[in-house]
């Protein structure tokens, strides 16, 4: 994403749009074809997520929701290790540069850089005949050999997640016409407050620090909290019980299962949540409920790591094992 002295229509395009939230002096204002980030003596968390048209958003979606979207599931990333934001590039495959659509997308990036002390440090533009692509490689810093990895956690350990499960599959089936719009067709508050957690994610970053320092294992729910946790214990090399009544809810969400317009299963696996998930020992994990209090996130508790190699299972109110026929959301 670096400029020239004779500039081409790309050229153009980044000086418009995008130089002015290439912030961090490390950037060089975009007129290299390569940054600096310093290490400052912390380790370096990378992470990189794409969001593709027609698989993790919608043609009709917003663009200034886009942007703030494929930016946010990288940050989720960055927050599930314990890592503070320091930067990012970014990739676009574009299909035309109509200022209609950049200069909203652009705002939006711009604004979440700034809200995420994560500032733009370069990147690359093409044209596709296909589908937009937006990729986004995340940077940021933890002190050395402190990020939190899904290796660490062990039976005893405690298995919490941040906010609530379910609603951005749910916002999804509004916008396509599911069951749930029609469900809702007479609730424009809960329709919109799903489709909000659906097109823009709410990274916990606020809890990194947290993380860090009482986690023994943690990762961000993108796929869906049954297929999440089933990588973590993989990871880790133990099994899981989970209470699924304990499984945090928005009011939408409950009431919809309570009607049985989805099932619980729906909720588990729908992915898009970009919660944490973690794992802590009893006498941690009482302090990450706490941290998320004091930073207005909800920290719930909802099962307990166990010794094995099975899949985690997973018990309704009534002590009944459920089934899970899908644990998670396929890319492929």
């Amino acid at each position: 994403m670096a400029t020239s002295s004779n500039p081409s229509a790309e050229d153009s395009l980044i000086a418009r749009y995008f130089k002015p939230l290439a912030t961090d002096p490390g950037a060089f204002g975009l007129v290299d074809d390569a940054a600096v980030l310093s290490s400052s003596g912390d380790d370096i968390v990378v992470t990189t997520d794409a969001v593709v048209e027609g698989v993790h958003y919608l043609v009709t979606d917003p663009p200034d929701t886009i942007a703030r979207k494929a930016l946010r599931v990288n940050l989720s990333d960055l927050a599930a290790k314990g890592a503070v934001p320091a930067g990012f590039v970014l990739t676009l495959a574009l299909r035309s540069k109509e200022d209609a659509w950049l200069r909203p997308f652009a705002d939006a990036l711009g604004e979440d850089a700034k809200t995420f002390a994560c500032p733009l440090l370069g990147g690359d533009t093409v044209s596709t005949p296909g589908p937009q692509m937006i990729s986004i490689t995340a940077f940021g810093r933890v002190p050395k050999g402190r990020m939190v990895g899904r290796a660490g956690a062990r039976p005893g350990d405690r298995i919490l997640v941040t906010g609530t499960i379910g609603d951005a599959a749910l916002g999804l089936d509004v916008l396509t016409g599911g069951a749930v719009a029609a469900a809702l067709a007479s609730n424009a508050a809960a329709s919109q407050a799903l489709i909000s957690r659906y097109r823009v994610p709410q990274p916990r970053n606020a809890l990194a620090l947290a993380v860090r320092d009482h986690a023994s294992a943690a990762m961000d729910v993108s796929d869906g909290l049954a297929g999440d946790l089933t990588k973590l214990c993989a990871a880790s090399g133990v099994s899981a019980t989970v209470n699924v009544a304990g499984v945090p809810l928005s009011a939408a969400a409950a009431g919809l299962t309570a009607r049985n317009v989805v099932g619980i299963e729906a909720l588990l696996a729908g992915g898009d949540d970009y919660e944490v998930l973690c794992t802590a020992p009893p006498a941690r994990s009482d302090a990450l409920v706490a941290a998320g209090r004091a930073a207005g996130v909800a920290v719930t508790v909802i099962g307990t790591i166990v010794a094995g190699h099975e899949r985690p299972r997973f018990w309704d109110g009534q002590g009944r094992e459920l089934a899970l026929t899908r644990l998670s959301y396929s890319h492929f």
